[in-house]
């Protein structure tokens, strides 16, 4: 039986549309939005992402409504940035963020997490640019993610959750910690994605135990070993990986998600940790009881780990 009772510190499980197949705000292979809301909390979660703008309702109120008819919260919206192709950059990916960053702020959400591009295209898996950046490239990047992260906070109330991600500049380990190394902890942390981790080669326990402080958010998820094996032996793109099965339902996959959620429990602190589980496209009777099933898991994982 899940205990409702108050618990300090929690690490609170949600889930975002990115478990029911939705990648875009708009695509007939994705699961419509509403069946989304209904078995989000059908499914016994409370808290979701907004997923990508425009595939929730983009109204504040109406948002809100839809939301209060099913009892659940907005815990973050998601943003896309590609800072490191230079300052020109700023107007293209400051328009789309300060929507979303007024719909996050509007319904209560607390972060961003801010996506960046990927070199591959994240369906066809075209190369689109260089696989690595240079130092001016970086210097971009990291400039770019400090001068969102600002106005963010200053302007919306918003943490910047950065999301190191498969195919982009930003997901080996050594990646990961010079971001981390030359942005403000105060604009910028780390949407620590479990899953993203483990396919690029990264170690979330690591991470979690060098970098507590900036560790703000995490998404939960697994990869299956064996696949991954196989994307790796036939350099396999991150659209074709994901065709060929890569994500697992925990706790059949790595990494030890009872491992990272009791070390994040041992940070002593509020944190979102929300399933993510890639899957698009699938069919759309295929998600809700693997998100139940999840749900169910991860509680099992930790002490202070709640829904609430």
């Amino acid at each position: 039986m899940e205990n409702t009772a108050v618990i300090t510190n929690p690490l609170r499980i949600g889930t975002a549309p990115d478990s029911w197949g939705v990648w875009f705000a708009d695509d007939p292979k994705q699961t419509p939005w509403e069946r989304f809301l209904d078995e989000a909390a059908e499914s016994g979660y409370k808290w979701i992402e907004l997923g990508p703008y425009g595939y929730l309702p983009t109204d504040p109120q109406r948002l809100a409504d839809e939301l209060n008819k099913r009892d659940l919260r907005v815990s973050a919206g998601t943003v896309f940035t590609a800072f490191h192709r230079g300052t020109d950059h700023w107007a293209e990916a400051w328009e789309p963020a300060r929507k979303v960053a007024e719909l996050t702020a509007a319904i209560g959400g607390e972060h961003i997490v801010v996506i960046p591009a990927m070199w591959r295209d994240d369906v066809t898996g075209e190369a689109v640019e260089s696989g690595t950046l240079d130092k001016q490239q970086w210097s971009d990047l990291v400039a770019g993610h400090n001068r969102l992260g600002k106005i963010l906070a200053d302007d919306y109330g918003l943490k910047q959750q950065f999301h190191p991600h498969a195919d982009s500049h930003v997901g080996v380990q050594v990646d990961i910690e010079h971001l981390l190394a030359e942005t403000d902890p105060k604009l910028l942390n780390l949407c620590l994605d479990t899953g993203h981790a483990e396919y690029c080669g990264a170690d979330s326990l690591d991470l979690i135990r060098k970098y507590p402080e900036r560790i703000g958010y995490l998404h939960l998820k697994q990869i299956n070993p064996d696949v991954l094996a196989r994307v790796n032996a036939e350099k396999l793109t991150w659209a074709a990986a994901n065709l060929a099965g890569v994500m697992s339902e925990p706790p059949r996959g790595l990494p030890d998600l009872r491992a990272v959620i009791e070390a994040v429990e041992a940070l002593d602190r509020p944190i979102f940790g929300i399933v993510e589980q890639d899957m698009y496209p699938v069919q759309f009777d295929v998600p809700m009881p693997i998100a139940a099933r999840t749900r169910n898991y991860l509680l099992s994982c930790g002490n202070r780990t709640t829904v609430h």
